[in-house]
């Protein structure tokens, strides 16, 4: 067997942790890897078909870069928390060993997640447009630029116009995101069953836009309006996407495989709900 670590390597006690980790496993004849820190080399690829298991040991943002590394493979992930939201993740540091042996003995609950391809499209210096694709557990988010011009733009579902918006930005989020930016922005908290897309305007210019959702079949279009010449940025899971380009439209679709997201038992999505957004412990009372 063998499994990939991520951990957040600004965090000691993680590092700490993995070191601990790795020992026991080697001793149980599991061979071990570390997805390198990514602040030190940002463009390091990691090997993740050989893995049985990939685990994260952060935050939810850590296991999204586990996420990022795991792609559409569908090579389990488990996230273990040591930030101050964990929503994603399965566990605390506690009992860190046993958790990952019954990840590794198959004992956990596998969350099937949504995920999302982005093809985001650019006029190159020679006026040819080219298309670049990206990859989101969470969501795509259109965004204004430092000035804070508001952007135009069109928004189409699989060849259907749906409006003409002006606002400072627009989400297309899987259900796993729905609980981020999405939720912030005034949409709907969904369960990770639901396959489609969440479609949540930003601080629209009208009060007639609302958020919707999509089919998992469909296709989320975004077509800026050139009439108003405005800065424009392109975000999957919070990373810059054609961050050095001018982006003029993007396609969204379901992503061609799902992350198989590691958990206690089936229940543990709701009782996350019930920790995060309404400070309870998620047990019935």
């Amino acid at each position: 067997m063998h499994v990939l670590l991520v951990p957040n390597y600004s965090r000691s006690e993680a590092l700490q942790d993995a070191s601990q980790l790795t020992d026991f496993l080697e001793q149980q004849d599991i061979s071990v890897t570390w997805a390198p820190d990514k602040k030190r080399q940002p463009n390091a690829q990691v090997d993740v078909t050989s893995a049985n298991l990939v685990v994260a040991l952060g935050g939810d943002g850590t296991l999204l870069r586990a996420a990022h590394i795991v792609g559409y493979t569908e090579v389990p992930l488990m996230g273990l928390s040591y930030g101050h939201l964990g929503f994603l993740t399965c566990a605390g540091p506690n009992h860190l060993k046993d958790i990952v042996m019954r990840a590794l003995a198959g004992e956990l609950h596998v969350s099937r997640r949504a995920t999302l391809d982005i093809a985001g499209t650019y006029i190159d210096n020679r006026g040819e447009e080219q298309t670049v694709h990206a990859f989101a557990l969470n969501d795509f988010a259109l965004s204004h630029g430092s000035h804070g011009d508001i952007i135009e733009f069109d928004i189409a579902v699989s060849g259907h116009h749906i409006d003409r918006l002006r606002a400072d930005g627009f989400v297309v989020a899987t259900a796993t995101g729905s609980t981020g930016y999405a939720l912030s922005a005034g949409g709907p908290i969904v369960t990770p069953h639901f396959y489609g897309m969440v479609c949540v305007p930003v601080a629209p210019h009208t009060i007639m836009a609302r958020a919707f959702l999509s089919s998992p079949s469909d296709v989320v279009e975004l077509a800026i309006c050139e009439n108003r010449s405005v800065e424009r940025l392109f975000f999957a899971d919070g990373q810059p996407f054609l961050a050095d380009k001018k982006p003029t439209r993007v396609a969204i679709t379901r992503g061609q495989g799902d992350i198989l997201l590691l958990d206690t038992s089936a229940s543990s999505f709701y009782q996350s709900v019930s920790r995060v957004f309404y400070g309870q412990d998620g047990h019935d009372r």
